[in-house]
């Protein structure tokens, strides 16, 4: 039976996934190594019980938030997603305008489709961006320059990715290997979806890699594309270069890929005034922990002295109450946008962000708060009582 009217983020990737290339929804889809971590993420917030509250008044809840000084209308940004103008239409354009609607941030990613001034023409939000430390510096001071002379404000700097991970769904389709017989299977992977080659492949055009196409001479061939990135990735970079960063931009500046407490005492040290706990959404260092596992400790670890954001496996405006009870000031979420926004395009993502605003808006109603400045561990049900134990 079609899906005709999609409500949460799972029935959105059953339409995204039949819609895409494979090569684009395993993409999407993928983690790193065997993808324990990756299933851990979701399953870690699926663990935290709430508090579900009673008689209390809660007329009026309130989900506004601020997040890097920017007013937002729920505690939510949509994460950097490298190759997001490939699953929609100007995929990377569409999502910002329905960011703007649901009044939240969009990250625009730079290994993202559509270049940041075409973003900019459309909305008029600022975005934000999102950056790697490359080998070429001069290429970092030029991005850097160009986000800000095209408004961005917020730097979103991601660590943990001195070299990519092992991505073996990416290693099947034949991604990077350069080869006739990888052309050809992809080849025929789009030939079998012919809605997204003529509405994506063809109308969607040019695929460039928008924010790197002055660096890059090749940023139309996916392969070359690849290779190049793969050389600019630098395992050298220490805090020191955190510290070059934050003398190169005046912005508010976000370290996203922290998991340790120590790391986030580090990234208040070198400077920045928020970090986001993440593992990448479990594509780097397979075997590491839930992000909603080491929330709360990095949280206990720094007080009020940052924001602290974090993403992850998260996939309801439940999840989003979840986290914000174990301390974050907000989440970012990147798979759900993205198979929204394979799925429907700007409409879709549009009537998933407000469905989790809603859904974010019950569950506060529920737990008896109005603020989102009242959440906390108060809202956590603390019982270890096992449910399983139950049916034995």
């Amino acid at each position: 039976m079609a899906l005709r009217f999609p409500a949460t983020a799972q029935d959105y990737r059953r339409l995204a996934v039949a819609r895409l290339p494979h090569f684009l929804s395993d993409y999407v889809d993928g983690g790193a190594g065997d993808e324990q971590t990756l299933r851990a993420n979701e399953a870690a917030w699926a663990r935290v019980r709430l508090r579900q509250r009673v008689l209390v008044d809660v007329d009026g809840v309130d989900t506004s938030a601020t997040l890097a000084g920017q007013a937002c209308a729920m505690p939510l940004a949509l994460a950097p997603l490298g190759l997001a103008g490939m699953l929609a239409r100007r995929g990377e354009m569409q999502a910002a305008r329905a960011a703007e609607a649901a009044g939240v941030p969009f990250t625009l990613s730079t290994v993202g489709i559509c270049p940041l001034k075409e973003i900019q023409l459309a909305v008029a939000r600022p975005v934000w961006f999102q950056l790697y430390m490359l080998r070429d510096r001069g290429i970092v001071q030029a991005l850097l320059q160009h986000a800000w002379d095209a408004g961005c404000r917020t730097l979103v700097f991601t660590v943990d990715l001195p070299l990519p991970g092992m991505r073996h769904r990416d290693t099947r389709h034949g991604l990077g290997a350069g080869t006739l017989r990888a052309r050809m299977l992809r080849i025929a992977d789009l030939l079998s979806h012919p809605g997204w080659a003529w509405d994506v492949g063809v109308r969607g055009k040019p695929h460039l890699f928008g924010s790197l196409a002055g660096q890059l001479p090749d940023a139309r061939d996916l392969d070359a594309f690849k290779a190049w990135v793969d050389r600019q990735f630098d395992p050298s970079v220490t805090w020191a270069d955190i510290d070059w960063l934050r003398g190169q931009w005046p912005g508010v500046l976000l370290l996203k890929g922290i998991l340790d407490e120590d790391d986030a005492r580090a990234a208040v040290s070198a400077g920045a005034q928020g970090l986001v706990v993440s593992n990448h959404g479990g594509r780097q260092l397979d075997g590491v922990a839930a992000t909603a596992a080491r929330l709360p400790a990095i949280v206990q670890a720094l007080g009020a002295q940052v924001e602290v954001l974090v993403d992850g496996g998260i996939r309801s405006g439940v999840d989003v109450l979840r986290a914000l009870a174990l301390g974050a000031r907000g989440v970012l979420v990147g798979r759900p946008w993205a198979w929204a926004l394979a799925a429907g395009g700007e409409r879709a993502l549009a009537a998933l962000l407000a469905s989790w605003q809603q859904e974010l808006r019950l569950a506060m109603t529920l737990a008896g708060v109005r603020r989102l400045a009242d959440i906390g561990a108060g809202q956590l049900d603390l019982s270890r009582f096992d449910d399983e134990e139950t049916t034995r």
